[in-house]
Parts: C-alpha cells; sequence; structure tokens
C-alpha cells in the first residue's frame, strides 16, 4: 500500500510541473533556421566590407563576434537548445545585424 501511495504522490508531483520546466526541445526547423542565421551572418559581413559600409577592421571585428555566435550555438546544441539559448542566439544575431 505504501509503493502505491509514493507512486500516486511522485505522479501528481510530476503532473503538476509546469510544461515549461518540463524541457523544452526546439524542433529540426529552430537548429536550421538558427544555423542559416549564423552563416548569414559571414555572408552579411563580407558584402559590408565589400562595399565598403564597413572597414577591414570593422569587418574583422564583426566576424569574430560571428564566430563567437557560432561556438555558442555549437556549444548549446550538444546538450540541446533550451528555450533560453535558443532566445540568446538570436538576440545576438540580431545585434550584430544591426551593426552591419
Amino acid at each position: 500500500m505504501r509503493k502505491f501511495v509514493t507512486m500516486f504522490v511522485g505522479a501528481a508531483v510530476l503532473g503538476a510541473v509546469p510544461a515549461t520546466a518540463q524541457g523544452w526541445r526546439p524542433d529540426g526547423r529552430v537548429n536550421r533556421e538558427i544555423s542559416q542565421d549564423i552563416g548569414q551572418l559571414d555572408r552579411q559581413i563580407d558584402r559590408a566590407e565589400q562595399r565598403r559600409t564597413v572597414s577591414r577592421r570593422e569587418a574583422a571585428k564583426l566576424r569574430r563576434q560571428a564566430d563567437q555566435i557560432d561556438r555558442s550555438y555549437r556549444r548549446f546544441q550538444r546538450g540541446g537548445l533550451s528555450r533560453e539559448e535558443v532566445r540568446s542566439l538570436e538576440q545576438q544575431v540580431n545585434r550584430l545585424r544591426q551593426q552591419l
């Protein structure tokens, strides 16, 4: 009887956990979009440098920032992306785009 009560209480506690705390994993589309966005940054930086809208020094700085975003993405991806990680990556990509 104790086992049954313990299992029932445990199931009730798990059922009470909000959906956001139970874990969220993006689908393949979200991973592709983030990866594409990061890849586009390099091309946008190259275009901006070719059009001379940014100097070589600025382009080098922007490339380092894009590389850092890519490293963060790869690190986050190993354990599966959380909502917070996806949001952080999107914000970083958007901030870098604004600098272009």
